[in-house]
């Protein structure tokens, strides 16, 4: 039957719509929030929300909402009233329970829509404009709308003025509101306004919780203790009941001035029985206690015992390891330690824990540290068996190679589950190389952590030098044959990880056996990784950590092992760095070494000359610009152009890094115009001059094994490199011809002269710039807006790399000539490159400044082939959408066209 607007249906609208529909909405939502409050988890390390509401949304995602046959009941009775009951006078109370329902949902955009509509049409209605006010602003609270909802808020209090009740809700949503802001005095205010007001018991209960907070944060202490007095007095869930009680013994302590009464006060605790969930809580706050007295050991005993009885609530478990982890990083400088615990914070840690990403960050930098403990671990086991006499090595070796049924820690515990705290301690101790506690093989927990790591991200690749290559160079397995090769590396845990039958077993232990450094020159190869190590290590302590104190230990403990190491000037410059404005005499000592016993060094010329690097500068750049027009002259086909200009930029600047580059093109130069034995002359002469150079030498020799295996036909060649033809045999058999190509220098220019490629009349970067027109060029992700910080980028565009040395003299070249800047420098690592960033510079200009001083050193700092890095500058915001090689072109393309 149709509505109609008389006097009896209003009447009779009314009557049904109230009772039938808004009342059993409302009875409905009562059940809701009812069963909501039983099922919420509280983080009480932090604020409460003033509501039972998830965290803002961090990325909008528009939902349809979870099913709910509750919420869903009532977005149909307020339909209902609206579609059916349009006379009634209950239509505003309708939008409402569909924007209520739709909030509790999830959908807080449909939300706060339904709650805007009613505001602007019932805006007479002051306390209905109010309601709606103040539910759409937490809707936009939810969507993370913080500035919107601000507005929203200040809006509905002005508004408020004139309202004599229901006042509570909007007033604790604008302390919510103050709190995300952190305007906490504020929020007091408004949350003690709220309290007054509130009808409903349990919403009063939690802001009271709330208000104990912010007054225990601000320090007010005996206020906070009253208040959570009363919230332990109420009716409040009794986890709820149970943190107060907690926090209230703490300030009692506090105030009194008691601390042994705390302790006393908390462990009493754990004697009722109805804290039995609760232990694990208890232990932490104890080991809080302690923390804050200062007494860390004790500090660390307790949060052990916290994470021991924490068997249901991972939240606090992972803030118990989080504080052992952090007690080891800053207090006890035990970083090994605190990698394990880091990394079992970040296993259980929720991902919307405030801090998550740093605590990340924390556990992978850590690992660089803990790799390299462990490669002197495993060389200085292998050494200690090399010593013994040969008849006891096979039995010492079996022993520890053989699998373990079982697994027994030193305490005797022979736990090894998450739940016992001494889990990540079971590792080497990095400051005695000796047998016993470090003896890597007695270390079961070390070797199956890092075997299973190494697995994840690996797979079965064996353990050997320069494992991440998949194909390497004759030179590179020239190398491993001299160090042991992969008898020598490779070491399979002895934790039962892989099942190994009998033959396998033996075979595992006469590889390596064979492997060990019975030789002076396998010993040799062994001490070198060791010194590496140390090296690496004492660099990551004094760059990435800034722990100088503790990068000087190592390099005196590098120093009394290996006095006569390779790194010794690095070392001194860097003790010279480190003890200056500390000891100064001490850094006068190593600044002498450095000048007497290294004068020629580039370290002593910094020290002598503060304007060395620009003088440097100047001659790498006059160095590039003649390598650019004898490649040039290449590029042309001037043969005797280039056979003259490399001939003499060599006998000019022998020493110079680009010599064997010089000698490769005129190799190839004479190739074009010479028979085979010329060219072999030239080849030879390379391999002779330049046996270390990595990027050349390789190559020539693969050359030289080709032609070997190919003498007749080149021979008979009238020279010795003929242009491509497809008909014809090609040069190597791994690509058509020889190709030299521009290192990456001033203009940027790719590098291919390591790979064999078909002759071009150009460099091959010029035919890879040509690109097919795009009609429709999409919107980069990327802005040209101003930042107020950037970072100088270089991106090592190969994952294989170890860039240890490279980010050794980038911290080196910061510190001799921006001393006062406090300039950093970070590594983050992408599925095929590897990024090393500068932080920070304040404005555009500050950074290209510094991109004018380092780029012409980067040739002497990088220590990988030019053609695999290139330098730039790039916002924090821009630098935070990298994310692959593909986003990476893509911001070079964007950077021409933007900031240059």
């Amino acid at each position: 039957m149709a509505n109609k607007d008389t006097g009896f249906d209003r009447r009779f609208q009314n009557l049904t719509a109230r009772y039938n529909y808004i009342y059993n909405a409302n009875v409905l939502l009562s059940e809701y929030n009812e069963g909501l409050l039983q099922s919420y988890t509280d983080n009480y390390e932090k604020f409460l929300p003033v509501y039972l509401d998830p965290e803002p949304q961090v990325n909008l995602v528009l939902t349809s909402g979870a099913p709910n046959k509750q919420l869903d009941e009532v977005i149909s009775k307020g339909q209902y009233i609206i579609n059916e009951k349009s006379f009634s006078n209950y239509i505003d109370d309708a939008y409402m329970l569909l924007g209520k329902a739709n909030y509790l949902k999830g959908n807080y955009f449909i939300a706060s829509e339904y709650f805007d509509y009613t505001a602007r049409t019932y805006k007479t209605n002051l306390k209905t404009f109010i309601m709606a006010m103040n539910w759409k602003a937490r809707s936009q609270m939810e969507l993370n709308n913080m500035v919107f909802a601000d507005k929203i808020i200040d809006t509905m209090l002005r508004a408020s003025d004139e309202l004599k009740k229901d006042l509570a809700e909007p007033l604790a949503t604008a302390a919510q509101m103050r709190i995300y802001q952190k305007r906490y005095k504020e929020a007091m205010l408004l949350l003690q306004s709220a309290i007054r007001l509130a009808d409903e018991k349990q919403l009063r209960i939690r802001w009271q919780y709330i208000l104990a907070q912010l007054q225990e944060n601000d320090n007010d202490l005996q206020n906070a203790f009253i208040n959570y007095t009363k919230v332990e007095n109420s009716n409040a869930p009794f986890e709820m009941y149970f943190h107060a009680n907690l926090q209230r013994i703490k300030l009692r302590a506090l105030i009194s001035g008691y601390k042994v009464n705390e302790e006393k006060a908390l462990l009493a605790l754990l004697k009722d029985d109805k804290n039995f969930d609760y232990t694990d809580q208890i232990y932490y706050q104890v080991g809080e206690l302690f923390a804050k007295e200062n007494n860390f050991v004790k500090a660390q005993e307790n949060y052990k015992k916290s994470v021991e009885k924490s068997a249901r609530n991972q939240n606090q478990k992972a803030l118990s390891y989080l504080r052992i982890a952090d007690l080891n990083f800053k207090e006890f400088k035990n970083y090994v330690k605190a990698k394990l615990y880091y990394d079992s914070t970040v296993a259980i840690l929720p991902r919307n824990f405030q801090d998550y990403d740093n605590i990340v960050k924390k556990a992978e930098n850590l690992q660089y540290l803990t790799d390299r403990f462990t490669i002197i671990a495993k060389e200085d086991t292998a050494q200690i068996i090399a010593r013994l006499p040969e008849g006891e090595r096979t039995a010492r070796v079996k022993s520890y190679l053989t699998p373990k049924v079982e697994v027994t820690d030193i305490s005797g515990t022979g736990s090894q589950s998450i739940n016992n705290p001494s889990f990540p301690n079971q590792t080497l101790n990095p400051s005695t190389p000796s047998a016993g506690s470090t003896f890597y093989f007695n270390n079961n927990a070390a070797i199956s952590s890092g075997f299973a790591d190494f697995k994840k991200r690996w797979g079965n690749r064996q353990l050997e030098d320069n494992w991440r290559q998949s194909q390497r160079s004759s030179a590179q397995e020239n190398n491993q044959v001299m160090s042991g090769g992969k008898v020598a590396n490779t070491i399979i845990p002895a934790n039962g990880t892989d099942a190994q039958s009998t033959d396998g077993q033996t075979s595992l232990e006469k590889q390596y056996l064979d492997g060990l450094p019975v030789t002076p020159a396998l010993l040799a190869a062994s001490d070198q990784k060791i010194i590496d190590a140390y090296f690496e290590i004492a660099s990551f302590y004094q760059q990435e950590l800034n722990d100088k104190e503790e990068a000087n230990k190592t390099y005196q403990e590098l120093l009394r092992r290996y006095p006569n190491n390779n790194h010794l000037v690095a070392i001194f410059y860097s003790l010279y760095l480190n003890y200056r404005g500390v000891d100064q005499n001490k850094s006068n000592e190593y600044r002498q070494m450095v000048l007497t016993r290294f004068p020629e060094s580039s370290f002593a010329k910094t020290i002598l000359d503060p304007s060395y690097s620009a003088k440097q500068s100047q001659m790498e750049n006059m160095a590039i610009n003649n390598y650019n027009l004898t490649f040039d002259a290449y590029a042309k086909k001037d043969y005797p152009s280039v056979i003259k200009q490399a001939g003499e930029n060599i006998s000019a600047f022998p020493d110079n890094d680009f010599a064997p580059q010089y000698a490769y093109l005129k190799a190839i130069a004479i190739g074009r115009t010479s028979k085979v034995d010329a060219l072999l002359t030239e080849f030879n002469h390379i391999t002779s001059t330049y046996p270390n150079d990595m990027i050349i030498t390789p190559l020539v020799r693969d050359h030289l094994k080709y032609i070997e295996a190919n003498m007749e036909e080149f021979k008979q060649r009238p020279v010795a490199l003929i242009d491509f033809d497809s008909n014809e045999p090609r040069f190597v058999n791994q690509a058509p011809a020889i190709a030299p190509a521009k290192p990456l220098v001033a203009e940027n220019k790719l590098a291919e002269a390591e790979k064999a490629a078909e002759p071009v009349a150009k460099p091959v970067e010029k035919i890879a710039e040509v690109k097919p027109l795009d009609p429709v060029k999409p919107a980069s992700v990327f802005s040209a807006a101003k930042s107020d910080e950037y970072y100088y980028v270089i991106d090592v565009a190969d994952a294989t790399f170890t860039l240890s040395s490279s980010r050794f003299g980038i911290g080196q070249f910061n510190r001799g000539n921006y001393p006062d800047n406090d300039l950093a420098h970070k590594l983050i690592e992408l599925d095929n490159d590897q990024l090393i960033y500068v932080t920070s510079f304040i404005d555009l200009d500050d950074a290209r400044l510094y991109e004018s001083s380092i780029t012409g050193q980067l040739k002497n700092i990088m220590k990988v082939p030019a053609n695999l890095y290139k330098g730039f500058i790039i916002s924090k915001e821009n630098f935070e959408k990298l994310n692959s090689r593909a986003r990476i072109n893509e911001y070079l393309d964007f950077l021409k066209g933007n900031f240059k």
